[in-house]
């Protein structure tokens, strides 16, 4: 639990890194989440938001976007690069809003770092019955025989925190349902490993063990013929699981 406690707190020293380097989130995935409600979506929370790569794909839709993210550093960032947005301190156990006060809560790749059941209850406070909660992924698709290999060398650990994605029953909402939309990110070899190198795995190991890590992704790259030249797209799966709020709307 400590292990974990670090690396959830571990990307603040990195948002600028975070912002320029971390994909967005595919239209249709965010569009699918939101579709859960069953009343009309116009505020719409970010919680857990960083740096604002999920508001980045809310605010086109035209919605209200409150952001509420605990670490300073990452929600400076959030606000330089969107100085429209409201962007509050908070955790997902404590959030800083009224009861009923938004249609739908979406949560960009932090899920897994929150206490599960009292971030449940108090997401269910701050939607109105109806409203919608989606829960977003993006990861790299390890069925592409390149991107698994990258995995492999990169020392990723996404798999031990694979179970504290998965949101149990609540009795504020309605049963989760998952789907997942195939997407893609436009990298260099060298952004990618910059990509790569804003993961908490390697943000929490020492500096030692993080140089010997970027060598063997750079090396990696260099020598596989998807990666070795130029611009390429990165296969990703974005993992969208959604529920409703209980009630009447």
């Amino acid at each position: 639990m400590e292990l974990h406690r670090t690396r959830a707190g571990s990307f603040g020293a990195r948002a600028g890194d975070y912002a320029e380097h971390r994909p967005d989130y595919p239209a249709d995935g965010v569009r699918w989440a939101l579709a859960a409600a069953t009343r009309p979506v116009r505020d719409v929370l970010d919680l857990a938001a960083g740096t604002g790569k999920l508001t980045a794909g809310l605010l086109p839709l035209g919605l209200g976007v409150t952001a509420v993210e605990p670490d300073d550093d990452m929600r400076a960032e959030l606000s330089r690069r969107y100085p429209q947005v409201r962007a509050l301190p908070g955790r997902a156990e404590e959030i800083p809003l009224p009861d009923g006060s938004v249609d739908a809560v979406v949560v960009g790749q932090a899920f897994h770092w929150f206490d599960h059941e009292r971030a449940l209850d108090e997401i269910g406070r701050v939607l109105v019955p109806g409203g919608a909660l989606g829960l977003l992924w993006n990861d790299e698709d390890p069925d592409v025989e390149w991107v698994a290999g990258l995995l492999t060398v990169s020392g990723a650990t996404g798999s031990a925190l694979e179970d504290l994605r998965q949101p149990s029953p609540h009795p504020l909402f309605t049963p989760f349902e998952e789907s997942a939309f195939p997407h893609t990110h436009r990298r260099t070899r060298e952004s990618l490993a910059e990509t790569l190198g804003t993961h908490s795995w390697l943000l929490v190991i020492t500096p030692d063990e993080r140089a010997a890590a970027m060598a063997r992704i750079h090396d990696y790259l260099a020598s596989r013929p998807e990666t070795s030249g130029g611009e390429f797209d990165v296969p990703l799966v974005t993992k969208v699981v959604r529920a409703v709020r209980g009630g009447t709307p």
